[in-house]
């Protein structure tokens, strides 16, 4: 009989605990979602607890941390196995767990936290630590300068359990979620539209990319942004900053982020996402990703 995984025998004792579960590949991430599951929206729905509802009941590991399950007969089921061979570490869902994850991504932000929130457990990280509190909440993106809220529907690497008492979720946190009306009432927008500097080569001229390229990423980017028209564009546009300023980082420069920065803020007011929380969001997703290339 061949010897458990680590990564599924670390899951194993989680789920006993009463904590969903996934594996994540190579590059810290969930595995993809299968044939049936793939695609935007996914094929088969989406699973019932998920913001996008359907009657999705794929046995494979699929919907990143909508596949998090304290089932072991599902962690060591055969469609499962093949996964944990390969996966390199494992996550879990604070909110079906009940917990909230407050991931501090620097030295900066351990310092706020350390003045500004309760104690409670902490777990240390590459460059910062999480805390962990008991109580659930919406997760969020850049609430602070480096510092994210992952609860509900999303997921946190396990990096051990931690040291200290774990505290109530306290209401200083939950404060701190700015609410995105992303709804905007018909013929309205909830908020002004900012003047748009487009991207060109004028305000790139130190860019090692082809124009092609940029504008390709910049107009998928900005179609994320653009198709969060319920909920959560302004996270979204913290996402596709980041994403958009660490292809630019072995960059010689200048690569006009600001210009592709005002993008993706145009668009994100669009959606109603009110333009101060929009151009922090942005901001953050900027100065997030130069931070983690230094």
């Amino acid at each position: 009989m061949s010897a458990t995984p680590e990564p599924l025998r670390v899951a194993l004792a989680l789920a006993a605990a009463g904590v969903p579960v996934l594996p994540l590949r190579r590059g810290k991430v969930p595995f993809g979602n299968c044939r049936t599951c793939a695609g935007r929206p996914p094929r088969c729905g989406g699973r019932p607890n998920m913001k996008s509802a359907g009657p999705c009941r794929c046995p494979a590991p699929c919907h990143a941390w909508a596949a998090g399950t304290t089932d072991p007969h599902v962690l060591t089921s055969p469609v499962w196995a093949p996964v944990w061979r390969e996966a390199v570490a494992v996550a879990y869902h604070p909110g079906g767990a009940g917990l909230t994850v407050v991931d501090l991504d620097n030295a900066a932000a351990v310092e706020w936290a350390r003045e500004s929130l309760p104690a409670t457990r902490v777990v240390p990280t590459t460059r910062g630590e999480h805390w962990l509190y008991r109580g659930a909440m919406p997760s969020a993106n850049a609430v602070r300068p480096g510092v994210d809220v992952k609860s509900l529907m999303q997921y946190a690497r396990w990096l051990g359990p931690g040291t200290g008492p774990m505290a109530i979720l306290p209401a200083a946190m939950r404060a701190l979620l700015v609410k995105e009306d992303t709804t905007p009432a018909p013929g309205k927008v909830a908020s002004s539209l900012p003047t748009r500097t487009p991207w060109s080569r004028q305000v790139a001229t130190g860019c090692r990319h082809t124009e092609r390229y940029v504008r390709t990423g910049l107009e998928r980017g900005l179609a994320l942004v653009r198709a969060r028209t319920e909920t959560g564009a302004g996270s979204q546009a913290f996402g596709v900053a980041r994403f958009l300023a660490a292809q630019h980082t072995a960059c010689p420069g200048p690569c006009g982020l600001a210009a592709i920065g005002e993008e993706i803020v145009t668009a994100a007011v669009a959606v109603g996402v009110p333009e101060a929380y929009a151009r922090r969001a942005v901001a953050n997703g900027l100065e997030t990703a130069v931070e983690r290339a230094a």
